[in-house]
């Protein structure tokens, strides 16, 4: 053997063995520990969402609008709550009615809430909610305040993606259950301030922070079903307008950041976050702030906010609040948020 062929096989050797020493010394860092738990690698699920129709919403606004103002006790209060019945039996749902007195700093009036289910016997669920009913004054306008409004926008948008939401379900369905429920007598609070009269302070417990929401109020202190739980719940309000922002509201961040978050994530994915807005907003008393309080289930509060002051748009409680500001592709948006965020819930069942 000549001497470069034996230095050769020797520096051969050499490097064998520095690459064996390598290998040993890097498995500890390659291979977990004996008692080190690997998180496995869920694979995503493929959901397919079905569209929703801004257009289908739209008409379902416009049938409570042809009612005329919805307030409590009144004509068109009890044409549409016929209506909204029938429309959630038509669907599939097995709905029940919720009447109640509504005690309105002015006076006591006859209201219904209207639940509306999705497979009532799945225990897994989400709850849906909006308020119905039309505000009894215009005290944000400049003329005829003391007369109802339409509320288009503050009552029938909200309403109308319950309806649409439920011909989804109906068409598509998901192993998950769903309670739309349209809450009654939210809008006949007082805006007053609390001293301004001893009656409404007597009847509030000195808060007129009480005066609002007194379907959610009555319907968090008797469930439709006793012990009634839902995963999450998402109320829906003045949804519909043109120009709508949705920020987030400071109480659903307080309560249910959670999935707050999962909605705005939701939003922007779809290319919606120039509506669902990442900024925060004040805490507004609203029917989310009584289901949590008597439920302690998570809701957030999908409500627009377009601009400050006036926080919720020049329309908000005045004559202006009718079709003429409704937005189809508001209501899509809001819609495809929605069902995208059911289907993906319902599919992490499977």
């Amino acid at each position: 053997m000549s001497k470069s062929s034996s230095r050769q096989k020797m520096a051969y050797g050499l490097i064998v063995i520095l690459v064996l020493s390598i290998l040993v010394m890097a498995l500890p860092k390659i291979l977990p520990k004996k008692d080190t738990p690997v998180t496995p690698v869920v694979p995503a699920v493929s959901v397919d969402v079905p569209a929703f129709s801004g257009d289908s919403a739209f008409v379902y606004v416009k049938k409570q609008v042809d009612f005329g103002p919805r307030v409590p006790g009144s004509p068109a209060h009890k044409s549409c709550a016929a209506w909204l019945v029938a429309s959630f039996k038509k669907y599939g749902l097995t709905v029940i009615e919720q009447p109640f007195k509504a005690k309105a700093y002015f006076g006591t009036l006859d209201a219904v809430n209207i639940i509306g289910q999705y497979k009532p016997e799945l225990p897994n669920r989400i709850l849906l909610c909006a308020h119905w009913d039309s505000r009894h004054i215009a005290d944000k306008d400049t003329k005829d305040q003391d007369k109802p409004i339409l509320g288009a926008d503050d009552g029938a948008s909200g309403v109308a993606v319950l309806l649409e939401m439920a011909r989804i379900l109906q068409q598509n369905p998901v192993e998950y259950g769903v309670d739309f429920i349209c809450f009654d007598a939210e809008d006949l609070g007082d805006e007053r301030t609390p001293s301004s009269d001893a009656s409404i302070m007597a009847q509030s417990g000195g808060n007129t922070t009480e005066t609002w929401c007194l379907g959610s109020q009555y319907w968090s202190q008797n469930l439709h079903k006793p012990g009634y739980k839902a995963h999450f719940g998402i109320l829906f309000d003045m949804v519909g307008a043109s120009g709508a922002k949705f920020p987030r509201e400071g109480i659903s961040m307080l309560k249910a950041p959670e999935f707050v978050n999962k909605i705005w994530a939701v939003a922007a994915e779809l290319g919606f976050d120039d509506l669902f807005v990442n900024t925060p907003a004040g805490q507004i008393t609203d029917d989310h702030y009584f289901v949590m309080r008597g439920t302690n289930i998570p809701t957030v509060d999908i409500i627009g906010m377009p601009k400050s002051p006036p926080m919720f748009g020049d329309h908000h409680h005045t004559h202006f609040d009718n079709l003429t500001i409704i937005d189809n592709d508001v209501l899509r948006k809001v819609g495809q948020v929605t069902a995208t965020v059911i289907y993906r819930a319902a599919a992490q069942l499977r």
